[in-house]
């Protein structure tokens, strides 16, 4: 066991571990603004659009990741003719795709709501609009909190397919470095401990969230 490389090493692989909280964090946070307006729409009352977003969470949900990726990065391209920067098109894969479980995720936040709280506000005067922005928003987002946070932490973990199109994050650091010395089991050990530091935390962040929202 080579101690010393992994200690060399950690610098760089560090730099891909930012690389991956940077896409986990711009994923997560454009994941659930367009998770929101699939949630809305599935929830609309009008058939053609709550089908039709269905449709897009089932296709999203019931395709590999990494063939999300390949189309985002290669299809795109040959589409328009220009070529999509590998950090942007792993961005714009996993946004897309988390989209898909954000927007079940809120949709369930939503209807946990009691009905009693939606009549209440229409009763005082609140257009249903206003209801939905200051009612049921809110409170549906406060419910939510540990289950995005556990997107978040799958998104994390997925970031390592990024390395199949170049992004040097956190796995893909860890290739290069055991290209280059031949010790393979030094660096992915190293990986999955950085991974696993990563994970625990975000864990633990969900498990407070959890106890200081919990809605008895």
């Amino acid at each position: 066991m080579d101690f010393g490389l992994i200690r060399d090493s950690l610098p760089f692989l560090l730099q891909g571990a930012w690389v991956t909280l940077r896409i986990t964090a711009l994923s997560l946070i454009f994941g659930v603004f367009l998770g929101t307006l699939v949630a809305l729409a599935r929830m609309s009352p009008i058939r053609w659009l709550s089908g039709l977003t269905l449709g897009y969470i089932e296709l999203l949900r019931g395709t590999p990741l990494l063939v999300q990726i390949f189309l985002i990065f290669f299809g795109i391209p040959q589409l328009t003719q220009q070529q999509i920067n590998e950090f942007v098109a792993g961005v714009i894969a996993f946004s897309i795709n988390s989209s898909a479980y954000v927007a079940e995720i809120l949709r369930a936040g939503i209807q946990s709501i009691p009905k009693g709280q939606r009549e209440a506000a229409l009763s005082l005067g609140f257009s249903p609009t206003q209801t939905l922005r200051y009612i049921i928003l809110p409170q549906a987002f406060i419910r939510v909190i540990p289950p995005l946070v556990n997107e978040g932490i799958a998104l994390l973990k997925n970031s390592s397919l990024l390395s199949a199109i170049a992004v040097v994050e956190l796995t893909r650091a860890g290739q290069l470095i055991s290209a280059r010395t031949f010790k393979p089991f030094e660096m992915y050990l190293a990986v999955s401990l950085i991974y696993l530091v990563m994970t625990v935390i975000l864990s633990f962040v969900a498990r407070q969230l959890e106890a200081r929202w919990q809605v008895r």
